[in-house]
Formats: structure tokens, sequence, C-alpha cells
């Protein structure tokens, strides 16, 4: 079948479905793996301190992919680095975007503060800016800020977390009816009906985290793997961790955890989501070979 979103549409993949951005994680190895089954994998270049790094980053994963692939900026709130003296601003990263750009990558993404001038860099060289946000009021000012699209993360989700948060329910639903631009839905989505669902609530693609840790390409540990795959995610303090803003800086993952029950490749997880969602699609008395959500 055929897969075609706005998404789609502006990064030329197959599939709707993003990688997520991880720190320690997102390295050529797991993003180039994840474009080659189908998506869009994501570099992460809070993961190099210096743009000699990495440069050599970029370098290698021209090797490994021809396939389309984003480079993501994580910029942490000036209070936020005055307080724990970590992360990064966004100046820093300026030169970075220059050399993703020289190399031709065509997707960006930002998250977590504002990027406005990371995004006039982006939007200069005729390139996309993807913005990520936990909140339908952050990613309406990311719109007017000129943001292509945005990803907004489920209370469901991890690492990414907000006082204020709502599910992914109602995240989609109502940023179809109050957004203009394209949105990627993000948290507790690990499986093809979760995947299904966000694209009927209005979403234009898919970005996993959690459920693609325990695959064989994922750079994470053996026991980091193991602890997602037999998460309770029923667990009493596991509720009170995701729901009461707890998971940050620990390895525990979100609700898709529910949905990991083995380790397999990327290609084998992309494959399944789409193949599983194909026969649900046929089972509802979807007919023909063509998934499309472009506006008519």
């Amino acid at each position: 079948m055929i897969w075609n979103t706005r998404i789609t549409k502006m990064t030329g993949i197959p599939y709707p479905i993003i990688m997520g951005a991880f720190f320690s994680l997102g390295r050529a190895e797991f993003a180039a793996s994840f474009s080659n089954a189908g998506g869009l994998g994501i570099l992460t270049a809070g993961n190099f301190k210096t743009v000699d790094e990495f440069q050599e980053e970029i370098v290698k994963m021209k090797k490994l992919t021809d396939k389309p692939y984003g480079v993501n900026f994580t910029i942490m709130p000036p209070q936020v680095r005055e307080k724990t003296g970590r992360g990064r601003s966004e100046e820093s990263f300026l030169d970075y975007v220059d050399i993703a750009i020289d190399a031709g990558v065509n997707v960006f993404t930002t998250a977590a503060y504002k990027a406005d001038k990371i995004g006039k860099k982006i939007h200069d060289a005729e390139c996309y800016w993807f913005h990520k946000c936990a909140t339908v009021k952050h990613a309406l000012s990311a719109e007017k800020a000129g943001a292509d699209a945005v990803t907004i993360v489920g209370i469901e989700g991890t690492g990414f977390k907000n006082p204020f948060q709502n599910t992914t329910l109602v995240n989609m639903t109502m940023a179809k009816k109050l957004l203009e631009i394209p949105v990627i839905a993000a948290g507790g989505i690990g499986d093809a009906r979760g995947f299904l669902a966000a694209l009927a609530m209005g979403a234009d693609a898919v970005c996993f985290g959690t459920a693609i840790i325990p695959t064989k390409e994922s750079p994470a540990s053996d026991s980091w793997k193991k602890s997602i795959l037999n998460q309770d995610i029923f667990d009493e303090n596991f509720y009170k961790k995701i729901f009461h803003f707890g998971l940050r800086d620990s390895g525990i993952g979100s609700m898709a955890a529910g949905h990991c029950d083995k380790i397999t490749s990327l290609k084998v997880f992309i494959d399944n989501i789409i193949s599983d969602a194909e026969k649900i699609l046929q089972k509802w008395g979807y007919q023909g070979n063509e998934f499309n959500t472009l506006e008519k």
C-alpha cells in the first residue's frame, strides 16, 4: 500500500513514521537503520560536543544510507541551563545547522525551547523545520514562529514532560482543529493500532521512541532493552512516575513498552507496523492500494 500524508510528501519517506530524537542513542548507525527501514531516521546533534565530531557523524550517515534523514537540535531553556549546568543553547548549534545543510539534509527538528534563529537558517536554505513540543499551546506558538510541522508529545510519553500535558488523543484531535500545519503524534504509541489511531485523529505521521529502544540496531544496553521488555505499565509505581513527571533521567520507557514483546530489527518493527495496519484497514473494509490523508 502507498502511504501519502503531508509528512511523507515533505520528507520523501515511504511511511509516515519518524524516529524519536535520542540523547546518547541518536547516532548514525541507529538513525541510518531507521531510514533504511522506510522511516525518517533522526541524528541527534546534541550527542556531539564539537562540530568536527558532528561532521564525522554526517559523513558516516552518508556511508550508511542514501535515504532521507533528519537532524535534531534540542535546546534547553536558559533558566534550566543556569540551574543545572546542562543542555545546549540555540547559538551553540548554528554551525551544526550549516554543516547539515551543506551535507544535503532537508529536514530539521528542534525541541524543548524556541528556536527561531535555527528555523530562519533552515528556511533560508529552503529546508523543512519541524518543532517538537509538549502542549497544543506550544504547538500554536511554533506554527506562528514559522515551523513547517510540529510533533506534540502526549503525557503517555517519556523524557519530555510538562505539568499541563494532555493525552495523545486530546493533542491530535485538538491540533487537527486548531493548527494548519502538519502534526506528528508522539507518546505511548507502540503498535499498528496506535499508529492508525493517530492518523485517524489527525496526525500526518507518528514518532516512535520507547518502542524502538529494544531493537537490534539500538545502541541501548542489554539491561535497558530487557527492562523495557519486562516493564509492567500497569504497576502503581510506574503509573505514578509517568503521570506525575518522575520519568526524567531514568531508563523507564513510555506506555508503549506494553507493546514491546521481543527484540527485533528495525526493519521487522516497521514492516510489522505497516503490514498489521494494512490488515486492519482491510478488515474495516478499506479498499484500494493507497492510504491518503492529503487535503483534497
